[in-house]
């Protein structure tokens, strides 16, 4: 099983021709809201990669809430670790520009009072997947990381948003996930850990047990690169969590990851 611990937006999404700079303001040409959230989206692309999901996370108790979670309801993971606060269900503001590229601004709402207590030690079990980001908070993800890895769980973060990890949370993950711009603050010196690393249109790279894999993506068309990376995660958690090894589970993520990129949005329409 792969546990998810981590935040649920509704996106929404205005498409324009180019990203606005600092100061102006662009007339779109359409405007869609979508559920989302790094969390989320990593649930449903474990979901899609087969594997049996549990979500972790807080939605506010708002007209949002039932909609950022409808995509998790429909592709039946289960959300019986999901918490209702007070406040407002996070939200991620989304530019996507004619070529595809984004710009995200995100507001994250109950994601902040998401709590490690939330998953049960049963779901910790050896053989299980612990999926997390950095959408909720950083202590929450520590202290799951080290209940995970003492009760046989495998470990993978994703280094998302970018920030300094402490290196305690980083002695408690198997396999660290992160982008081009965000490697160098995640680790912040780390010389030594096994690390899959994104590289946009050029692909990802694992470096595993002191061995280097690179894999490339399949040609495709371009739509909307939000949610590539968060699809990537997910397949290479349900990869890992059904025993494939890593170098064959980012041939599987690099593919998911790619496929995202030919629709709108971070999760894909049924």
């Amino acid at each position: 099983m792969v546990i998810v611990f981590g935040s649920i937006n509704l996106d929404l999404v205005a498409r324009v021709g180019t990203i606005p700079r600092p100061g102006e303001t662009l007339l779109g040409t359409s405007f869609v809201t979508v559920p989302g959230g790094k969390g989320a989206n990593q649930a449903l692309a474990a979901r899609d990669a087969d594997a049996e999901v549990a979500m972790f996370g807080a939605v506010g108790r708002d007209a949002f809430a039932d909609a950022a979670l409808a995509n998790l309801v429909r592709r039946g993971v289960d959300l019986s670790g999901i918490a209702r606060v007070a406040g407002p269900t996070g939200v991620a503001l989304i530019n996507v520009d004619a070529s595809g590229e984004n710009a995200i601004t995100v507001v994250p709402g109950a994601n902040a009072r998401a709590c490690a207590s939330q998953v049960r030690d049963e779901a910790l079990a050896h053989g299980n997947t612990v999926l997390m980001q950095l959408e909720v908070p950083i202590p929450e993800v520590l202290a799951l990381a080290r209940r995970a890895r003492s009760c046989g769980a495998r470990v993978v973060v994703n280094g998302a948003p970018a920030a300094a990890l402490p290196a305690d949370l980083l002695d408690n993950v198997d396999f660290l996930v992160v982008n081009e711009h965000e490697h160098a603050m995640c680790l912040a010196g780390r010389a030594s850990m096994n690390v899959v690393l994104t590289l946009g249109a050029r692909g990802a790279h694992l470096d595993w047990q002191g061995m280097r894999y690179q894999e490339s993506p399949p040609a495709i068309d371009v739509v909307d690169t939000t949610g590539a990376g968060d699809a990537l995660c997910g397949a290479f958690a349900a990869a890992l969590d059904r025993g494939l090894p890593p170098p064959e589970a980012l041939r599987d993520a690099v593919r998911a990851g790619a496929i995202a990129c030919t629709h709108e949005g971070a999760q894909r329409a049924d």
